[in-house]
């Protein structure tokens, strides 16, 4: 007969669950350094604000932006270490997306319906072509193919998120990924402090230079950014077509997805006949947050809704936004362009002013008032 001892050894001991509770608490204990540092950066925008309108009358840098260039100066005096980089990351990815989400509530499908479905065409002709354009220019200054795409891609799509998406589905090399991903970064804070100036410089209307911004800003969230000094109607119409623009991200991984694995079946890779498909994630397809913009933009067409809670969820999409903004900022390495090197420097440049050019002509095309 075993003994309790013996038996004790035989049956190894199991460890212990993890409770829902316990991962949450060790979740927010590690987020919350980078998000305190980045409230802290968004408050101090927001105090600027006020003193910028108590000083001069009026805000001519509002607290979003004013975000990303104290966040942007924080890190150019001090790099954050590890403590504070994941809630910084989630303060720039997490909050911005939900304040998407939130935005989708000021949206009604009548908005949508009223840029016509030759405007939608325009659009995704427009991205198709700086696609195309980018990736010639890249390939006239001497990069190589993957490099070139996805610079391109970054800067017809969305920035960084469309270069993370495309990365695996064409094989690019971590360098090329993280040098692409530099540049973009800074060259899109930058894209959302000049571009009020090139709209005031050419005296657009609130509509088109939303149109404008919609058409060239990387990100979602920078599109507020751009389109919020300018009014609420810029904001809106910019938001609304940049929507537009991220859903091409899910053709072209696919386009691309397809265009690889048929080149490996010619030359024989790894894609040759008989293997299996390429599969891409859903997320890197349809992301989760223009989902969620969608139903609420339904949500509020179906008077679901209440109207005396728009303007809570407004308020709460500006304070996320301008957190988002002040994380934004943080993880800009203004430093990082000389590491990139002059060469993709200049790509993504001449592909965002070309970008820039095509938009400007589309509008024209379409009589945009």
């Amino acid at each position: 007969m075993k003994s309790a001892a013996s038996a004790a050894v035989a049956t190894p001991s199991l460890p212990r669950p993890v409770g829902l509770a316990a991962r949450l608490g060790a979740f927010a204990r590690s987020v919350w350094p980078g998000l305190m540092m980045s409230l802290v950066v968004a408050l101090a925008a927001v105090g600027l604000g006020g003193l910028e309108r108590e000083a001069v009358g009026k805000v001519w840098l509002e607290p979003l932006v004013l975000a990303i260039l104290l966040g942007a100066g924080v890190r150019a005096a001090w790099t954050p270490d590890e403590r504070f980089r994941v809630g910084i990351d989630f303060s720039a990815k997490i909050l911005l997306e939900v304040a998407v989400v939130l935005l989708g509530a000021s949206v009604s499908a009548a908005t949508l319906s009223s840029l016509g479905l030759g405007f939608v065409a325009g659009v995704f002709a427009l991205v198709a072509a700086a696609i195309l354009a980018g990736f010639g220019i890249g390939r006239l200054l001497g990069l190589n193919p993957r490099m070139a795409l996805l610079a391109a891609c970054g800067n017809a799509i969305c920035g960084n998120s469309a270069i993370a998406a495309v990365a695996p589905v064409i094989d690019a090399d971590a360098e090329d990924v993280s040098a692409a991903i530099a540049f973009t970064a800074v060259l899109g804070v930058v894209v959302v402090l000049v571009l009020p100036l090139l709209g005031a410089a050419l005296a657009l209307s609130e509509v088109r230079y939303g149109t404008l911004a919609g058409l060239t800003v990387y990100a979602v969230p920078q599109v507020l950014a751009a389109t919020v000094p300018v009014g609420a109607v810029a904001n809106q119409a910019g938001t609304l077509i940049k929507l537009v623009r991220v859903l091409m991200l899910g053709p072209v991984c696919l386009a691309l997805a397809v265009a690889v694995a048929l080149r490996g079946r010619s030359e024989g890779g790894p894609a040759a006949v008989g293997a299996p498909p390429r599969r891409l994630p859903l997320g890197h397809l349809l992301p989760w947050f223009i989902v969620g913009f969608l139903l609420m933009m339904g949500a509020r067409s179906l008077e679901l809704i209440p109207a005396d809670t728009l303007p809570v969820l407004r308020w709460i999409t500006t304070a996320l936004t301008v957190m988002a903004m002040a994380a934004l900022g943080l993880s800009t390495d203004a430093r990082a362009v000389a590491r990139a090197g002059p060469r993709i420097a200049a790509v993504v440049t001449l592909s965002l002013l070309a970008l820039i050019g095509m938009a400007l002509g589309l509008i024209g095309l379409l009589a945009v008032i």
